[in-house]
Formats: C-alpha cells, sequence, structure tokens
C-alpha cells in the first residue's frame, strides 16, 4: 500500500483553511495545521472549526503564531510535510487602516518562517495564498495574472504582493516550486464574521442598518468556497516547473521564465453588482434590509473580476457556484449555526 501523503495547512481554524483540510482529508492526505487562533474575529468560530477536523483520524493541528520561527520550524521537521499550503496570515482590507503592523509582523514576517522551512524541507510543492487586491488601482478588467499589478492600495495588499516577490526569489534561488492563488470575493458557509455577507446575513436578520459602501455600485467576483478549495486542491498536484527558455512558456500563463514560480487567479469569473449581491440576500431571508448608503472606503476598488483561464488550462476546473445558491446555502448555515 502507498504511504499517505502529508501536507501542512497554516491557518486551519480559519474560514478556507478549514474548508482546504476537510477536502484534503477527504482525498486520503494526512493533514497537519498550524493556526494563531487569533482574536480578530469571534474565536469560538475557530475553535468549532478545528474540533470538526479533528473528528478526522488524519487531522491533528498546533497553535502558534506564524512569528515564532523556533516553533513553526520545530512542526515542520517533526512532520515533513510533502506539501505546504500557507493560508494563515492577517487578513481585511479594512482593518489593515487600523492596524498595519499586524500586517507587517503576521504576512511579512510569518511568510518568511513558511518559505525557510518550505526551502530547508524541499517540499514538492508550495502554495501560498495571495489576494485579487494585488492588482490595485489596475482598471484593465478581466483581471490576468499577466497584468502588471504595481499599484497597491492597501498595506494589506502590498504585503500580499510583497509575498509574491519573496516567492518568486525563493523559487529562482532553490528551485522550489512556488505557486501563488490570488482570491476573489470568496463567500460560503463558516466565513469570517468580518466579510460582506455575514454582516449583512446578521444585520438582515436582526433588523439592524447594514453598511453599503459607494452607495451600492461596486462590483465583486464572488467565489464560492468550496469551488476556491477545489481550484486549490487540483494545483497541489500542478506544481510549475522552470521552463528551458521563454520559447517554452504558453500564451496567457504566468509562468516565470526563471523560476518553477506561477501566479493563479480563483474567481468566478463574473461580477456582480453589489447591490444585486443584497437582493439576494433579501430574497433568501425574507427580509428586507435597513440600507445605510455610505461612500467608498478609503483604499477600496469599484470593481474586481477574474480572468480564469489559467485555472482552467492547468486543472480542467473552473468556478462556477451561481451566487444566489451560494448566498442559500450560507444563510441556511447561518441560522442553524446561530439558531436563528
Amino acid at each position: 500500500m502507498a504511504e499517505q501523503r502529508k501536507i501542512l495547512i497554516t491557518g486551519t481554524a480559519g474560514f478556507i483553511g478549514f474548508h482546504l483540510a476537510q477536502v484534503m482529508l477527504d482525498q486520503g492526505w494526512l493533514v497537519v495545521g498550524y493556526d494563531g487562533m487569533s482574536d480578530y474575529y469571534d474565536v469560538t468560530l475557530k475553535e468549532r472549526r478545528h474540533q470538526m477536523l479533528l473528528q478526522n483520524a488524519g487531522f491533528k493541528c498546533e497553535i502558534g503564531q506564524l512569528e515564532d520561527f523556533d516553533q513553526l520550524h520545530a512542526l515542520m521537521m517533526r512532520e515533513k510535510p510533502d506539501v505546504i499550503v500557507h493560508l494563515a496570515g492577517q487578513a481585511g482590507v479594512r482593518y489593515s487602516l487600523e492596524n498595519p503592523r499586524a500586517y507587517i509582523e503576521s504576512n511579512i514576517v510569518g511568510t518568511f518562517n513558511v518559505m525557510e522551512c518550505a526551502r530547508e524541507l524541499g517540499v514538492d510543492h508550495l502554495l501560498m495564498a495571495s489576494t485579487s487586491s494585488a492588482y490595485g488601482s489596475n482598471t484593465e478588467m478581466p483581471y490576468a495574472e499577466t497584468h502588471k499589478a504595481d499599484s497597491q492600495l492597501t498595506i494589506y495588499a502590498a504585503t500580499k504582493k510583497a509575498n509574491e516577490a519573496m516567492g518568486h526569489s525563493y523559487a529562482h534561488l532553490w528551485n522550489l516550486p512556488t505557486t501563488m492563488f490570488r482570491f476573489f470575493t470568496v463567500y460560503g458557509p463558516w466565513g469570517r464574521p468580518d466579510m460582506a455577507l455575514f454582516k449583512f446575513t446578521k444585520g438582515i436578520i436582526e433588523g439592524t442598518p447594514i453598511d453599503i459602501y459607494n452607495h451600492g455600485e461596486m462590483f465583486r467576483d464572488f467565489t464560492y468556497v468550496t469551488d476556491l478549495v477545489k481550484g486549490i486542491s487540483l494545483l497541489v498536484d500542478t506544481p510549475p516547473v522552470r521552463p528551458a527558455s521563454e520559447d517554452d512558456i504558453a500564451e496567457g500563463d504566468s509562468l516565470s521564465a526563471s523560476a518553477p514560480f506561477r501566479v493563479v487567479n480563483i474567481g468566478n469569473s463574473d461580477k456582480v453588482r453589489l447591490l444585486d449581491f443584497v437582493d439576494a440576500i433579501e430574497a433568501e431571508i425574507g427580509i428586507l434590509a435597513k440600507r445605510n448608503y455610505m461612500d467608498m472606503q478609503k483604499g477600496d476598488v469599484p470593481a474586481t473580476w477574474a480572468n480564469a483561464d489559467l485555472l482552467q488550462n492547468l486543472t480542467g476546473y473552473k468556478p462556477e457556484t451561481d451566487v444566489r445558491a451560494g448566498v442559500a446555502n450560507f444563510v441556511a448555515w447561518y441560522r442553524d449555526y446561530y439558531q436563528v
């Protein structure tokens, strides 16, 4: 019998890490989680996610900070994963206006620590989370991985773009196969309380006003979480290979000419107007929202929209969950979890 492969996922108590860990366990992987259990949002929600994962004998986890290199390194050397998926970090565009230092410590120092461990282990594949916010003020849409992305508008986006640059350098120097994936507005069951869908659902059910930025004239490429983690799981077994020459890079591929490194969008390839998103939540709950229209938040962008052709070319998969179906699933989870 073939030996089980092992994957280490940072952020397994988080929204995306929890869902990815479930998928990899279902595929027969041994999964090691590492999570800091920060109090950025309700820790109880994170603890519940870990409790569910721990019901599977193939899962184990350790609580620790990314910035604690000694603890992270000891875990990595003990477990010796074949693959690392780095999802942990300080999330949230708006919170980066309030506490920028948290993003430097977690997203820059923490990611460097993960990369150092991956280099020492010589893992088969290092995959790390980036963001659609890396495209910054770029207005050419849909966003393609080959577009220039040098005008980030928040420290959150800047740290993620820095992670991409750091990842490329390690891929080049140490021949470390590295894939960065740029997420587009992920939503779904077990989502984060600081995200729009969660806040809108909570406000509508409780009858409190919901803040709608830019008076609702915003567009987002809403990506359902199970679509996202399926994309990641397929990319796990699609490590980039350093090309012999630039002629070996297919058109539209973000593969580096000088490293086994690639950036991949994971999005639904469909931009949805924010007001239509609110309409879908109202329709599912059966209550009209008390809408508090506001100006654009500093550092925000009016639209995001992914070109996901590269993901499909690499894996044969394309996210396509309809936003109304995804909203319905979230509302059902929310009512069940909070018993409302």
